[in-house]
Protein backbone atom coordinates (compact mmCIF):
# COMPACT_ATOMS: atom_id res chain seq x y z
CA UNK A 1 0.00 0.00 0.00
CA UNK A 2 0.94 3.21 -0.26
CA UNK A 3 -0.04 7.56 0.49
CA UNK A 4 -0.29 9.89 -1.79
CA UNK A 5 -1.87 13.42 -1.45
CA UNK A 6 -1.13 16.79 -3.52
CA UNK A 7 -3.74 18.45 -2.68
CA UNK A 8 -7.20 19.31 -0.16
CA UNK A 9 -9.59 18.53 -3.10
CA UNK A 10 -8.70 15.35 -4.87
CA UNK A 11 -10.08 12.76 -5.53
CA UNK A 12 -10.67 10.93 -1.50
CA UNK A 13 -9.54 7.16 -1.91
CA UNK A 14 -8.46 6.44 1.87
CA UNK A 15 -8.84 8.02 5.09
CA UNK A 16 -8.21 7.96 8.80
CA UNK A 17 -11.27 8.25 11.18
CA UNK A 18 -11.74 7.71 14.86
CA UNK A 19 -15.19 7.28 17.14
CA UNK A 20 -15.68 9.97 19.25
CA UNK A 21 -16.53 7.16 22.06
CA UNK A 22 -14.69 8.93 24.57
CA UNK A 23 -15.05 12.72 23.45
CA UNK A 24 -15.19 15.73 26.47
CA UNK A 25 -14.50 18.64 27.22
CA UNK A 26 -12.01 18.54 29.63
CA UNK A 27 -9.37 21.28 29.61
CA UNK A 28 -11.34 24.08 27.44
CA UNK A 29 -8.54 24.87 24.59
CA UNK A 30 -10.61 26.96 22.67
CA UNK A 31 -13.88 29.60 22.39
CA UNK A 32 -16.36 26.56 20.86
CA UNK A 33 -15.42 24.37 23.96
CA UNK A 34 -15.37 26.95 25.93
CA UNK A 35 -19.16 28.30 24.52
CA UNK A 36 -19.75 24.37 25.19
CA UNK A 37 -18.21 23.86 28.45
CA UNK A 38 -20.96 23.37 30.55
CA UNK A 39 -23.05 21.58 28.43
CA UNK A 40 -20.46 19.02 27.07
CA UNK A 41 -21.20 16.26 25.02
CA UNK A 42 -23.64 13.52 24.28
CA UNK A 43 -21.47 10.85 23.27
CA UNK A 44 -24.50 8.97 22.55
CA UNK A 45 -25.25 11.22 20.06
CA UNK A 46 -21.67 12.37 18.93
CA UNK A 47 -21.48 8.46 18.09
CA UNK A 48 -24.55 8.49 15.91
CA UNK A 49 -23.64 11.29 13.95
CA UNK A 50 -19.91 10.00 13.46
CA UNK A 51 -21.60 6.81 12.01
CA UNK A 52 -23.94 8.40 9.25
CA UNK A 53 -20.60 10.61 8.57
CA UNK A 54 -18.77 7.17 7.63
CA UNK A 55 -21.98 5.97 5.90
CA UNK A 56 -21.73 8.86 3.99
CA UNK A 57 -17.76 8.63 3.01
CA UNK A 58 -18.34 4.65 2.85
CA UNK A 59 -21.39 5.70 0.18
CA UNK A 60 -19.24 7.51 -2.18
CA UNK A 61 -16.42 4.93 -2.42
CA UNK A 62 -14.38 5.91 -0.07
CA UNK A 63 -12.18 3.66 2.26
CA UNK A 64 -12.47 4.71 5.82
CA UNK A 65 -9.58 2.84 8.91
CA UNK A 66 -11.41 3.38 12.16
CA UNK A 67 -8.50 3.81 15.02
CA UNK A 68 -9.41 2.43 18.38
CA UNK A 69 -10.48 4.87 20.89
CA UNK A 70 -8.98 5.08 24.70
CA UNK A 71 -10.66 7.22 27.45
CA UNK A 72 -7.64 8.93 28.29
CA UNK A 73 -7.31 10.52 24.52
CA UNK A 74 -11.05 13.11 24.88
CA UNK A 75 -9.75 14.69 21.55
CA UNK A 76 -8.83 11.77 19.34
CA UNK A 77 -11.68 12.03 17.12
CA UNK A 78 -9.78 14.94 15.40
CA UNK A 79 -7.38 12.44 13.39
CA UNK A 80 -6.32 15.39 11.22
CA UNK A 81 -4.17 16.48 13.85
CA UNK A 82 -2.23 13.77 14.39
CA UNK A 83 -0.78 13.25 11.22
CA UNK A 84 -0.65 14.39 7.56
CA UNK A 85 -0.08 13.06 4.17
CA UNK A 86 2.32 15.06 2.08
CA UNK A 87 2.97 14.03 -1.49
CA UNK A 88 3.82 10.39 -0.99
CA UNK A 89 4.98 10.73 2.45
CA UNK A 90 3.27 10.33 5.70
CA UNK A 91 4.32 12.39 8.69
CA UNK A 92 3.17 11.53 12.10
CA UNK A 93 3.36 14.90 14.24
CA UNK A 94 4.20 15.80 18.01
CA UNK A 95 1.32 17.25 19.89
CA UNK A 96 1.12 20.25 21.17
CA UNK A 97 -0.67 20.34 24.34
CA UNK A 98 -0.54 17.71 27.14
CA UNK A 99 -4.12 16.77 26.47
CA UNK A 100 -3.13 15.16 23.20
CA UNK A 101 0.11 13.81 23.85
CA UNK A 102 0.10 10.05 22.85
CA UNK A 103 -2.48 10.01 20.22
CA UNK A 104 0.10 9.81 17.94
CA UNK A 105 1.20 6.45 19.38
CA UNK A 106 -2.45 5.23 17.71
CA UNK A 107 -1.67 6.20 14.36
CA UNK A 108 2.29 4.91 14.71
CA UNK A 109 0.67 1.48 15.78
CA UNK A 110 -1.49 1.02 12.65
CA UNK A 111 0.80 2.41 10.02
CA UNK A 112 3.31 -0.51 11.12
CA UNK A 113 0.86 -2.86 11.12
CA UNK A 114 -0.41 -1.89 7.91
CA UNK A 115 3.69 -1.21 6.39
CA UNK A 116 3.06 2.00 5.48
CA UNK A 117 6.70 3.87 6.03
CA UNK A 118 6.24 7.84 8.24
CA UNK A 119 8.36 10.03 9.15
CA UNK A 120 8.03 10.65 12.64
CA UNK A 121 7.89 14.50 13.84
CA UNK A 122 9.43 13.92 17.64
CA UNK A 123 10.71 16.83 18.73
CA UNK A 124 9.55 19.41 16.09
CA UNK A 125 5.73 20.51 17.18
CA UNK A 126 3.60 20.59 14.32
CA UNK A 127 -0.45 19.70 14.34
CA UNK A 128 -2.13 18.33 10.96
CA UNK A 129 -4.45 20.87 11.14
CA UNK A 130 -1.82 23.79 10.42
CA UNK A 131 -1.18 22.09 7.23
CA UNK A 132 -2.69 22.70 4.44
CA UNK A 133 -1.60 20.78 0.39
CA UNK A 134 -1.86 22.25 -3.29
CA UNK A 135 -0.14 20.25 -5.88
CA UNK A 136 3.68 21.75 -4.79
CA UNK A 137 3.12 24.26 -2.46
CA UNK A 138 2.03 23.70 1.79
CA UNK A 139 0.51 25.82 3.51
CA UNK A 140 1.50 25.73 6.95
CA UNK A 141 -0.45 27.82 9.83
CA UNK A 142 1.70 29.27 12.41
CA UNK A 143 -0.13 28.96 15.84
CA UNK A 144 0.21 27.69 19.53
CA UNK A 145 0.16 24.36 18.16
CA UNK A 146 2.69 24.71 15.55
CA UNK A 147 6.41 26.48 15.86
CA UNK A 148 7.57 28.24 13.18
CA UNK A 149 11.17 25.52 13.88
CA UNK A 150 8.96 23.04 12.61
CA UNK A 151 8.09 24.76 9.61
CA UNK A 152 11.87 25.62 8.60
CA UNK A 153 12.46 21.52 8.73
CA UNK A 154 9.62 20.25 7.08
CA UNK A 155 11.50 22.67 4.45
CA UNK A 156 14.34 21.10 4.59
CA UNK A 157 12.49 17.33 4.57
CA UNK A 158 10.68 18.53 1.33
CA UNK A 159 13.03 20.81 -0.70
CA UNK A 160 10.05 20.28 -3.93
CA UNK A 161 7.69 21.83 -2.56
CA UNK A 162 7.49 25.64 -1.86
CA UNK A 163 6.09 25.80 2.30
CA UNK A 164 4.18 29.35 2.88
CA UNK A 165 4.04 30.03 6.55
CA UNK A 166 0.36 32.04 7.55
CA UNK A 167 0.78 33.61 11.04
CA UNK A 168 -2.93 33.84 12.44
CA UNK A 169 -4.75 34.75 15.57
CA UNK A 170 -5.08 32.83 18.43
CA UNK A 171 -9.04 32.68 18.44
CA UNK A 172 -9.27 29.49 16.25
CA UNK A 173 -6.89 26.56 17.15
CA UNK A 174 -5.82 25.81 13.15
CA UNK A 175 -5.42 27.03 10.02
CA UNK A 176 -8.06 24.81 8.44
CA UNK A 177 -10.57 26.28 10.99
CA UNK A 178 -9.98 29.78 8.96
CA UNK A 179 -8.55 28.74 5.99
CA UNK A 180 -9.41 25.92 3.97
CA UNK A 181 -8.93 25.35 0.14
CA UNK A 182 -11.63 23.55 -2.13
CA UNK A 183 -10.55 24.05 -5.76
CA UNK A 184 -7.27 24.71 -7.53
CA UNK A 185 -8.89 28.15 -8.14
CA UNK A 186 -11.28 28.68 -4.88
CA UNK A 187 -11.16 28.37 -0.91
CA UNK A 188 -13.19 29.39 2.25
CA UNK A 189 -11.97 31.92 4.91
CA UNK A 190 -13.28 33.81 7.68
CA UNK A 191 -11.82 37.30 7.15
CA UNK A 192 -10.13 39.17 9.90
CA UNK A 193 -7.67 36.01 11.14
CA UNK A 194 -4.79 36.29 8.71
CA UNK A 195 -1.93 38.60 8.85
CA UNK A 196 -2.94 41.09 6.10
CA UNK A 197 0.67 40.44 4.40
CA UNK A 198 -0.21 36.14 3.75
CA UNK A 199 -3.78 37.24 3.13
CA UNK A 200 -2.59 39.31 -0.11
CA UNK A 201 -0.85 35.79 -1.06
CA UNK A 202 -3.64 33.89 -0.90
CA UNK A 203 -6.10 36.75 -2.44
CA UNK A 204 -3.64 36.40 -5.25
CA UNK A 205 -3.94 32.71 -5.54
CA UNK A 206 -7.18 31.78 -4.98
CA UNK A 207 -10.83 33.05 -5.19
CA UNK A 208 -11.79 34.01 -1.58
CA UNK A 209 -15.25 32.99 -0.21
CA UNK A 210 -16.03 34.39 2.62
CA UNK A 211 -17.90 32.82 5.78
CA UNK A 212 -19.79 34.97 8.09
CA UNK A 213 -18.98 35.03 12.23
CA UNK A 214 -22.20 33.35 12.64
CA UNK A 215 -21.38 30.01 10.48
CA UNK A 216 -17.74 30.16 11.72
CA UNK A 217 -18.76 29.63 14.75
CA UNK A 218 -20.49 26.10 13.19
CA UNK A 219 -17.41 26.03 11.52
CA UNK A 220 -18.09 26.84 8.32
CA UNK A 221 -14.61 27.05 6.83
CA UNK A 222 -14.18 23.13 7.86
CA UNK A 223 -15.45 21.30 5.03
CA UNK A 224 -14.56 18.29 3.63
CA UNK A 225 -14.00 18.12 -0.23
CA UNK A 226 -13.72 14.77 -1.29
CA UNK A 227 -13.26 14.73 -5.28
CA UNK A 228 -15.26 15.40 -8.43
CA UNK A 229 -16.45 19.20 -7.16
CA UNK A 230 -18.39 17.32 -4.34
CA UNK A 231 -17.92 18.59 -0.87
CA UNK A 232 -19.24 17.45 2.54
CA UNK A 233 -20.79 20.50 4.80
CA UNK A 234 -22.94 21.21 8.18
CA UNK A 235 -26.97 21.47 7.07
CA UNK A 236 -26.71 24.04 9.88
CA UNK A 237 -24.01 26.36 7.62
CA UNK A 238 -27.24 27.63 5.02
CA UNK A 239 -24.94 30.75 3.74
CA UNK A 240 -22.11 28.60 2.89
CA UNK A 241 -23.62 25.83 1.58
CA UNK A 242 -25.78 27.67 -0.93
CA UNK A 243 -22.66 29.97 -2.43
CA UNK A 244 -21.00 26.48 -2.64
CA UNK A 245 -24.07 25.25 -4.77
CA UNK A 246 -24.24 28.54 -6.79
CA UNK A 247 -20.45 27.50 -7.69
CA UNK A 248 -21.56 24.13 -8.93
CA UNK A 249 -20.22 22.34 -6.09
CA UNK A 250 -22.50 19.08 -4.92
CA UNK A 251 -23.32 19.56 -1.33
CA UNK A 252 -23.32 16.64 0.77
CA UNK A 253 -25.03 17.50 4.28
CA UNK A 254 -24.12 15.37 7.43
CA UNK A 255 -25.09 16.86 10.89
CA UNK A 256 -22.33 16.47 12.96
CA UNK A 257 -23.55 19.43 15.12
CA UNK A 258 -22.47 17.18 18.97
CA UNK A 259 -18.70 16.82 17.66
CA UNK A 260 -18.06 20.38 16.61
CA UNK A 261 -18.90 21.17 19.91
CA UNK A 262 -15.26 20.49 20.49
CA UNK A 263 -14.17 22.86 18.17
CA UNK A 264 -13.86 21.22 14.83
CA UNK A 265 -15.91 19.62 12.14
CA UNK A 266 -15.29 17.43 8.99
CA UNK A 267 -11.65 18.27 7.82
CA UNK A 268 -10.63 18.09 11.63
CA UNK A 269 -12.15 14.42 11.46
CA UNK A 270 -10.43 13.04 8.62
CA UNK A 271 -7.04 12.14 7.69
CA UNK A 272 -6.56 11.27 4.10
CA UNK A 273 -4.22 8.71 3.19
CA UNK A 274 -4.75 8.19 -0.71
CA UNK A 275 -5.95 10.72 -2.93
CA UNK A 276 -6.28 10.28 -6.20
CA UNK A 277 -5.42 13.11 -8.92
CA UNK A 278 -8.47 13.59 -10.94
CA UNK A 279 -8.13 13.70 -14.61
Amino acid sequence: MKAVCFSEYDLLKKVILCEPQYMRIKDVINETQKHFENEGIHIKTAMIQHQDFVAALKKLGIEVIILPSFERYPEQVFTRDIGFTLGEQIFVAEMGTDIRTGEEHVLIDWLQKADLPFINLTGDRIEGGDVLIDRTTIYVGISNRTKIESIEKLQKLLPQFEIIGIPFTDTYLHLDCVFNIISPTEALIFPGEINKEELHILASRYDLIEVTEDEQFTLGTNVLSVGHNKIISLPVNIKVNRELRKRGYEVIEVDITEIIKSGGAFRCCTMPIIREKQR
